[in-house]
């Protein structure tokens, strides 16, 4: 069951003898994939900042007798009319290529189910198993001098609110874009696109922290 306000996530299990400890949030996805199902350990990545393992910490899992049992949402991403969704864990960005500005030009647009995107908090109210995510979205607008003001403050997570930069949490949401966008899920590239579809998977799985 998805969490509610108020209501502790997680709890303390033994380690399981096979867990399998991952550096990404890439790692994290493909391990949860897998037809084994072996359980996955989540060191490193903005899913792992999320669940409360501190950056560069090189969280070991060895010698811990318990561990963290966290259930975890996921999102289907839909690239125009592929059939096959990528899935993601933590995040996934729609930016201009380089050519074009990348973040510094043009829309934007973040689907969160993680807080964090490296060391920018995006999404403070992000939770991974609220059953929602949330929206962020650059105005095609916003000027460069805005847009590294914004940037500035994102590491504290004060770059909202901002009139240029809308949010929503969202259960599932559709987008076109007149020009297509690069598209990135969990930090790696995964094509271009001029549509763009996310669905939220509740409670989809489990992971240690």
């Amino acid at each position: 069951m998805t969490i509610r306000p108020g209501q502790p996530w997680g709890r303390p299990v033994p380690r399981p003898p096979d867990l399998v400890v991952v550096r990404s949030d890439a790692e994290v996805t493909a391990a949860l994939s897998r037809k084994s199902r072996t359980p996955v350990g989540v060191g490193a990545g903005d899913l792992a900042r999320t669940l409360g393992v501190a950056p560069g910490s090189n969280e070991s899992f060895s010698g811990r007798p318990t561990v963290n049992e966290f259930s975890i949402d996921l999102l289907r991403v839909y690239l125009d009319d592929r059939p096959e969704a990528v899935v993601a864990c933590a995040h996934v960005v729609a930016r201009a290529p380089w050519y074009r500005g990348h973040w510094l030009r043009g829309r934007i647009l973040v689907v969160m189910n993680a807080e964090f995107v490296g060391t920018w908090d995006v999404a403070p109210r992000g939770h991974p198993n609220d059953g929602r995510a949330e929206v962020v979205e650059v105005q095609a607008s916003m000027s460069i001098r805005e847009r590294l003001a914004a940037r500035r403050r994102l590491a504290t997570g004060t770059h909202l609110p901002h009139p240029r930069i809308s949010t929503r949490s969202v259960k599932g949401a559709s987008w076109t874009f007149e020009r297509p966008l690069v598209i990135v899920v969990d930090g790696c590239a995964v094509g271009r696109a001029s549509s763009l579809s996310v669905e939220v998977v509740p409670d989809a799985a489990l992971v240690h922290a």
